[in-house]
């Protein structure tokens, strides 16, 4: 992603493993910074008409790759956003590079456990943790995105962490950024 952190933020992009908290953390950042909360996957629910998992089943993973795409086409220009992506939405670097400058990325990190744990909360709503060896499949989808998920500007853990902390730590990084950049905070 292009751009240089003494640019003003004007929108967040959230990434992350799913169950790493991304809706959560987008939903009070947003009501923090008095900015609107941009769920990708609740907004391809909306517009497809059927859950995730139901698009998975049906359509398959390429399918649902294509309308994250097309989602992120249609707010990637839109201002005080927090964007909550899905957690393969990053595996595509350019949807990265279609929110540009003024964007900060934050990778939001989960360990393999706590994704396990947190998921047994809503079964059957993680296609790809449907599978005879959940955790297995957890290390290696984690394994094979984590190279992607490093191209987030900021990385927070949020094992044991409440998400007021984790929009704390986010809204200190706007701060500071905002501060270098010279640009005073936009009001809400």
């Amino acid at each position: 992603m292009e751009g240089t952190a003494a640019e003003a933020v004007e929108r967040v992009v959230l990434v992350g493993f799913m169950c790493s908290g991304k809706t959560r953390v987008g939903r009070e950042l947003a009501a923090r910074l008095g900015w609107e909360q941009v769920d990708l996957d609740r907004e391809i629910e909306a517009r497809a008409g059927m859950r995730v998992a139901e698009i998975f089943a049906r359509h398959g993973e390429p399918r649902f790759r294509e309308l994250e795409a097309e989602a992120t086409e249609r707010v990637a220009d839109r201002r005080r956003i927090v964007l909550s992506s899905g957690g393969g939405w990053i595996t595509r670097p350019e949807l990265l590079d279609r929110l540009g400058a003024g964007t900060l990325s934050v990778w939001l990190r989960v360990s393999p456990e706590q994704v396990l744990a947190r998921s047994a909360a809503s079964p059957g709503e993680r296609p790809l943790l449907a599978t005879p060896d959940p955790l297995a499949s957890i290390h290696r989808l984690l394994a094979e995105r984590e190279r992607f998920y490093s191209l987030a500007q900021l990385a927070l853990s949020t094992d044991g962490r409440r998400p007021s902390e984790i929009v704390q730590r986010i809204e200190s990084e706007i701060h500071r950024r905002e501060t270098r950049s010279g640009a005073l905070p936009a009001p809400p």
